[in-house]
């Protein structure tokens, strides 16, 4: 039998012998520590090693990365538009500004907070339903984005 379970069994058994196992189960664990400690100390340092000069890459390669995906600014629907003020916006940013108007207008359902309710502007957006999860509105919103090659 494995010393963890000896342990528990002591300390099931009785109330007196808990003083017992706590005390065996301390010197077991600082033994373990003892030994970790002492592998990590027998490392020896690498050598420094004779590299080559790096040489320098322009930084300009890095900065011009261009989005792409949900992050690329699309044409989006006048109805979109006209909420976001905007004729071109990326899928991250239209939801944002979405749950950016949902918790200043509070709209979400006090009970359930997965559910939105929708007011006017809102339902322009969302072909005039009164409720929506909010698992949804990427759902939703895809028609308003227009695809473009």
């Amino acid at each position: 039998m494995s010393r963890v379970f000896k342990g528990f069994r002591s300390l099931l058994a009785s109330p007196a012998s808990l003083s017992s196992a706590t005390a065996e189960f301390s010197s077991a664990s600082a033994a373990t520590a003892k030994s970790a400690t002492s592998k990590v100390a027998k490392k020896t340092p690498k050598k420094p090693t004779t590299s080559k000069p790096k040489t320098e890459k322009p930084a300009a390669s890095r900065t011009m990365i261009r989005p792409t995906g949900i992050f690329k600014l699309t044409p989006v629907s006048p109805a979109l538009g006209q909420f976001l003020g905007a004729q071109q916006a990326s899928r991250t940013e239209a939801v944002k500004q979405i749950w950016t108007y949902i918790k200043s207008q509070n709209l979400q359902n006090p009970n359930n907070k997965r559910e939105i309710l929708c007011d006017e502007k809102l339902k322009t957006i969302f072909d005039g339903k009164e409720k929506i999860g909010f698992l949804e509105i990427g759902k939703m919103l895809s028609r308003h984005f227009v695809k473009t090659n």
